[in-house]
């Protein structure tokens, strides 16, 4: 049997994995078995999504996924979303987000590691990654019935190469060997298959998600799918227009009740929760109601109309056009060039969106695969190239933004331009600037602009041993190479002496190679685990966590329900109890399910009241 090699997509709001074998790539369902015949009935109703966000219970367990997600207003502090938006970044770059996140964020001990602080505890980006990857990673291993080792792992294409190395980190910190990393708008177009149904044409992946955007300009021609220009913002993304709502509705509140009125953890998130029902509810009804009951006979209401809420967020979508129009003049390409437009992420399904996006291209974009999806079924559909299932498509991605070395008076000498096809590598010749040196700083860098202080520093090592010389005199030859991760190896060699030095460029606000293999260790540890006993033990904590969070509730709210209605949740969690002292995990699941489908009301009545601050 072939290596298994799953295909996985890390997204801010939402991750998945999927798998492509002969039938072509889907996505993997919770409870979902790789059998001889059809598949599992039950599991193709259940959602392939996995919430990217993390609860950090006070014992040290952790949830993952759709039951974190639900703690997130009852517990704001210990639970961790859009987390993508803070990898690789630094210190200073990630402050700009604390305003919007109920958890706390620090710097860590050398000033550029980004570390999230729960219960007295540091954790980095990405670790709480990591544990993404894991909670999608059991999916698969649940599928195949065996520990799926390998994957590849989509990144934004204009994520730079401290955020694809954090990416590669996460994924060794859950025991993954991430064999490539590709960008999601190239994994969308080979999920969409364009290199069948369009064996020749330039396409526009538009890709609006959770946390960021880009915009690849690709050309298709018999099955080689090569990116010719890429754009974007790893910072904007549907946050962004969640924020627009979460603004208007606290700019109102305290025009009316007073601008000293404050907005604790709990109501921050319960207002981000609203906010985000309320986009989505947007996208497909003309107007949806606001209604919050501030306590002490104060009540905020308004109806926002699909026209009020377009007008707020206008100005992103504005700015993906700004990134498109780019794209379209890095790839030397007009909008009527462009033969088909294939849009990607969540986002995506904004009216607004869909008609501003047309209108730059002149042609109705491409909508008929899931945007959800699509971006992992890309992940498995490359997996399966990597793995030799399939021959048919190549793939050719590019560097996004340029990659140079700091010279003499703190300019930039580039060495790979911006949009160059990788795999790729180049190299220059420097020399020494004073008398009877015998070390040279190589300073590497990445950026457009000319001058060192403006590009992002990516690291720096030293050429030693060098022979005293006269200035000028070394021979340095820098060279860069670009693997097909698009991650970045530097080395440098003095043609005279022949000194070499070379470094595989870890990021200064990265892990360092110690951290990350002591990780790694960790998961390793952390796998060893009964495979057997894992599913029980984590129902069993789930149940623990959701009858302490519904009985919370029907201590703060449950007089508000009708008297049987609150006897049969009662006598429900009284049966869950006695379920989950079993060793049936299917019982323990549907005993669960029954007890949150019946508590959805009660959980609206819970939200509603801690919205009174």
């Amino acid at each position: 049997m072939k290596d298994i090699i799953i295909g996985i997509d890390l997204g801010t709001t939402n991750s998945l994995v999927a798998f492509c074998d002969a039938a072509g790539p889907h996505c993997l369902h919770p409870g979902q078995r790789q059998v001889a015949g059809a598949p599992d009935e039950t599991a193709e109703q259940l959602s392939p999504l996995v919430p990217s966000v993390v609860h950090f219970r006070a014992d040290g367990t952790r949830l993952v996924g759709a039951e974190a997600r639900k703690l997130s207003v009852f517990y704001p502090l210990e639970t961790v979303y859009s987390i993508k938006r803070l990898m690789g970044v630094g210190w200073q770059e990630a402050q700009k987000e604390q305003p919007f996140l109920p958890y706390v964020i620090t710097p860590g001990a050398d000033k550029d590691i980004v570390q999230v602080q729960v219960h007295g505890q540091a954790y980095t980006p990405q670790e709480i990654s990591a544990l993404i990857l894991r909670e999608v990673k059991r999916r698969a291993d649940a599928y195949f019935g065996c520990d799926v080792r390998k994957a590849v792992i989509t990144v934004p294409a204009y994520f730079d190469d401290s955020q694809r190395q954090a990416t590669r980190d996460a994924g060794r910190i859950a025991g993954l060997e991430v064999m490539r990393i590709v960008n999601e708008p190239t994994a969308a177009a080979l999920a969409y298959g364009l290199g069948i149904t369009q064996p020749t044409g330039t396409v526009a992946v538009y890709d609006l998600g959770g946390g960021t955007f880009d915009i690849s300009i690709m050309s298709i021609e018999n099955g080689v799918f090569q990116t010719l220009a890429t754009h974007g913002d790893t910072h904007l993304g549907g946050d962004d227009f969640d924020r627009e709502i979460i603004g208007l509705i606290q700019r109102e509140i305290r025009s009316v009740y007073g601008t000293e009125l404050q907005f604790p953890p709990n109501t921050q998130q319960a207002l981000r929760e609203f906010a985000e029902a309320t986009k989505i509810r947007l996208s497909t009804e003309a107007s949806a109601k606001i209604e919050i009951d501030l306590g002490q006979g104060r009540v905020y209401q308004r109806t926002l109309t699909r026209t009020e809420f377009e007008a707020l967020c206008m100005k992103h979508v504005a700015e993906t056009l700004d990134h498109c129009r780019t794209a379209l003049k890095l790839a030397g390409k007009k909008p009527a060039d462009i033969d088909q437009v294939v849009m990607v992420g969540g986002m995506t399904r904004m009216p607004l969106v869909l008609k501003e996006v047309e209108g730059l291209f002149g042609r109705p974009p491409y909508t008929a695969v899931n945007p959800d999806e699509v971006v992992a079924l890309g992940a498995a559909v490359q997996a399966s190239i990597l793995a030799g299932v399939r021959r048919d498509v190549l793939l050719l991605d590019v560097v996004p933004l340029s990659l140079g070395v700091e010279t003499m008076g703190g300019a930039v000498g580039k060495l790979i331009m911006a949009n160059t096809r990788i795999p790729c590598a180049a190299s220059e010749m420097f020399t020494t600037y004073a008398e009877g040196q015998t070390a040279v700083k190589i300073h590497v860098l990445q950026g457009e602009r000319e001058l060192a202080a403006n590009c992002r520093s990516l690291g720096q090592f030293e050429l030693r041993g060098l022979p005293p010389m006269p200035a000028g005199l070394p021979k340095i030859r820098v060279q860069f190479l670009v693997d097909a991760n698009g991650i970045l190896n530097v080395s440098a060699r003095e043609e005279r002496s022949g000194a070499t030095a070379s470094i595989q460029v870890i990021p200064t606000h990265g892990l360092t190679a110690d951290q990350v293999q002591a990780m790694t260790e960790a998961s390793v540890t952390h796998a060893r685990e009964d495979m057997l006993n894992h599913r029980l033990i984590d129902l069993r904590n789930q149940v623990e966590l959701d009858t302490r969070s519904i009985r919370k509730a029907v201590q703060s709210v449950g007089a508000q329900l009708p008297p049987e209605q609150l006897a049969e949740i009662t006598a429900a969690l009284a049966s869950l109890d006695q379920v989950a002292r079993q060793d049936d995990p299917d019982a323990i699941w549907a005993a669960l399910e029954r007890v949150n489908r019946m508590t959805v009301h009660l959980a609206e009545l819970a939200i509603k009241k801690s919205l009174q601050g």
